[in-house]
């Protein structure tokens, strides 16, 4: 990047009547992979950035009684013009003024460079992971909240070698988000004494992955790493390895745990490890029991995530008075970031009451929301095993 925040010294600016008119609708492009890879993870994750729009809106303090539409778009996740097209109706068509997304890091690095950039829009995403969006030049339009897989390639190293895990088999899905994960995982595995034995990319949309799954094995591993997708080649690299008895151990990043695989593989998973973003703190347990009040109950990666990046673009864009790109961006660390009154899941209304009386915020939101100087996301993980009734936490890293 390197992003340089253009801080104004005062904490706030509140809103001013004469930045805004009292009336129209803000309109925010929601902008996930509804097809593709990660299809089944999609639109939960939507819900839940949908759920802090709707807070803001209800607040009635946003902007002067402004009112939010979200405007969802598929950006495929994987597929860069399709994400940029989509991305493009979002501002020509619908009006967007800012994203929450792009989901997936192909999809955010693509939106980010062919149009939120070019159009000075304000993205922030709550699912792209990949270390390489750290040093992207930006113009410092670009956020996120999902913790970078530098990080997450740690944790895994870190706990594997806990457990005594010292050899592995690793595939990887052949883009921006699985050679990013490898290679800070295989960098911090083996610094830590373990060993890869064999390191194989993988393409999505195959029908056929027994070739792939013949050679991991015959590195000798017993634990295969997955750094794919649910939905795609690394659900069916896993069904091959249990079809075939190649393998019944995993390791699986945030990319393969969802709703999904626990319906389909169930109790065959209940010797793998799990990885993704979140906490079990008090704060999360209360957004726990707002999603269920919501509806929401499908467990996925980044729901937390999702409704942080939301609740973060809302309130900033209370505190700069405006949707404008870059004035919105320099209010995020004031919004996000100590010192300020702290605001929880759920307090979004609060938080915009505040904000219009000119004072200061703290947003931990669900997953304790604070951002580096290049607008990364500080974060933790939760270590996982699964069973047939779904997701148990063991650890937080």
């Amino acid at each position: 990047m390197i992003r340089k925040f253009l801080l104004s010294t005062a904490l706030c600016a509140g809103v001013s009547s004469a930045a805004l008119a009292q009336d129209g609708e803000v309109r925010i492009g929601v902008l996930f992979g509804f097809t593709g890879p990660i299809a089944s993870m999609a639109p939960v994750i939507a819900e839940t950035a949908e759920l802090a729009l709707r807070e803001a809106s209800k607040s009635d303090a946003f902007l002067n009684g402004r009112k939010i539409v979200p405007v969802r778009a598929d950006s495929t996740c994987v597929n860069r013009n399709a994400a940029v097209a989509a991305a493009e109706r979002l501002v020509k068509q619908e009006n967007a003024v800012a994203f929450v997304g792009a989901g997936c890091s192909g999809a955010a690095s693509a939106v980010l460079v062919n149009v939120a950039r070019p159009h000075g829009i304000l993205s922030i995403s709550p699912t792209a992971t990949s270390p390489g969006l750290t040093d992207m030049e930006d113009g410092g339009l670009f956020f996120r909240t999902a913790p970078s897989d530098a990080r997450q390639g740690e944790v895994l190293a870190e706990l594997l070698i806990e457990k005594n895990i010292r050899k592995i088999a690793l595939t990887y899905t052949d883009n921006e988000y699985g050679s990013g994960l490898t290679g800070s995982f295989t960098k911090a595995f083996e610094d830590r004494g373990g060993k890869v034995l064999i390191s194989e990319a993988h393409m999505d949309g195959k029908v056929d992955y027994a070739a792939e799954v013949a050679t991991l094995a015959a590195s000798g591993a017993d634990i295969l790493m997955v750094a794919g997708y649910a939905d795609q080649g690394g659900r069916a690299i896993v069904q091959t390895s249990l079809d075939t008895g190649a393998f019944d151990r995993f390791v699986l990043p945030d990319g393969m745990v969802s709703e999904s695989m626990i319906e389909e593989f169930g109790a065959a998973l209940g010797q793998s490890i799990g990885t993704l973003p979140g906490s079990d703190n008090d704060r999360a347990t209360s957004f726990a029991q707002i999603l269920e009040k919501n509806g929401i109950t499908e467990q996925a990666p980044f729901r937390a995530e999702a409704y942080d990046a939301a609740a973060v673009l809302t309130l900033a864009m209370q505190a700069a008075g405006t949707t404008d790109g870059k004035a919105v961006a320099e209010m995020i660390p004031h919004v996000a970031n100590a010192p300020g009154i702290e605001i929880g899941p759920g307090e979004i209304a609060k938080g915009m009451f505040i904000l219009s009386q000119g004072g200061a915020i703290d947003y931990v939101g669900a997953s304790a929301v604070e951002f580096t100087p290049e607008g990364d996301a500080h974060g933790t993980y939760r270590e996982v095993t699964f069973s047939e009734d779904g997701l148990e936490t063991v650890r937080i890293w």
